[in-house]
């Protein structure tokens, strides 16, 4: 049975997630791991044949109550099989496609071709991997809540209004310039907290000097300063955004940074604005505008109960039917 993850890294988080990753899919811890003598696993050599884990590793053993033995260097036939495995594993995935959009596409496609490995029948037992590890499972140990698996770090907030870690910048809310603020850093994803709270999170990226900006963050600084929002980053952030404001809201910063901001306090997400803005194009509302755009965002389908109402009622519920048939 083979289990596989993809990881930017070789690192302390990759190995500690990957072990959470696995005993949660199996829903089982073995008794005993045995590893290679790889640096996130073997803090030092002590003497000959002793080794020293690391802190991850002993963290890991701590919660999942297992216990472990490194292989012998230079001995090959200790985990011939294990590393025949990662090769077996990487050909039957990425030999037939190696290229995706993103990294979440190929860690779909990757669990698409484990499945497949999994419930194939196997030349020898005439049963499925599946099959063989479901007797297995019954003598592993139960396992518990997921260990959470973060580096947590204090970092101080520039006048950017972002953090720096490994040479990328990351963006946070303008109001917290020159503040220190908790970092939990996955391999996948950073959590930024500010008294106990959780104020951004951002996917983590492994290029040099990048800038990784939410818009949101900046609407304060727009709103004194809307003359800054079209040579910023934080726009360029934005294909769509960047799009949309050239073509429609160039000589109307404010009423953009108010749109935004509309979308931000009613969780609209990008995609939704750009349903809206095809929306009027597409049944000729004319010229784009913020007022057509939140008018037609703020429509709701929601069914009332029905009410007994006046004449001046009646014709007013007439009028306002006839221009959301304009608006749809």
């Amino acid at each position: 049975y083979r289990f596989a993850a993809l990881y930017q890294r070789q690192d302390t988080l990759a190995f500690m997630e990957s072990h959470v990753a696995f005993f949660d899919h199996v829903q089982g811890v073995y008794k005993k791991m045995v590893y290679d003598n790889m640096r996130v696993a073997v803090a030092k050599f002590i003497g000959k044949y002793e080794k020293e884990p690391t802190q991850a590793l002993l963290q890991l053993r701590g919660h999942y109550c297992f216990t472990h033995r490194f292989c012998n260097a230079y001995k090959g036939n200790e985990k011939g099989h294990v590393e025949r495995s990662v090769e077996y594993v990487r050909r039957k995935a990425f030999a037939i496609k190696s290229c995706f959009d993103s990294q979440a596409e190929a860690e779909i496609w990757l669990m698409t071709i484990l499945n497949k490995l999994n419930t194939t029948k196997q030349k020898l037992s005439g049963k499925t991997a599946e099959q063989l590890f479901s007797e297995e499972k019954k003598v592993l140990l139960s396992s518990p809540a997921k260990l959470a698996c973060a580096e947590q770090v204090q970092l101080r907030v520039d006048k950017y209004s972002t953090i720096s870690y490994k040479t990328n910048r990351y963006s946070v809310p303008d109001n917290l310039v020159g503040q220190f603020i908790d970092v939990g850093i996955l391999s996948h994803k950073i959590h930024i907290y500010h008294d106990n709270k959780i104020i951004a999170a951002h996917n983590r990226s492994y290029k040099n000097h990048e800038w990784i900006i939410t818009i949101e963050h900046y609407l304060d600084t727009f709103k004194q300063k809307p003359g800054a929002l079209s040579g910023s980053v934080a726009l360029a952030s934005s294909s769509y955004l960047k799009l949309l404001y050239n073509e429609y809201f160039n000589d109307k910063p404010r009423a953009f940074i108010e749109l935004l901001d509309y979308c931000h306090k009613n969780k609209i997400t990008e995609q939704k604005l750009e349903e809206s803005v095809t929306s009027i194009l597409n049944t000729g509302g004319g010229q784009i505008n913020s007022e057509k755009i939140k008018m037609l965002l703020g429509n709701k389908t929601n069914s009332f109960e029905p009410i007994h109402c006046n004449q001046t009622t009646k014709l007013a519920q007439e009028q306002l039917a006839k221009m959301s048939s304009l608006m749809n």
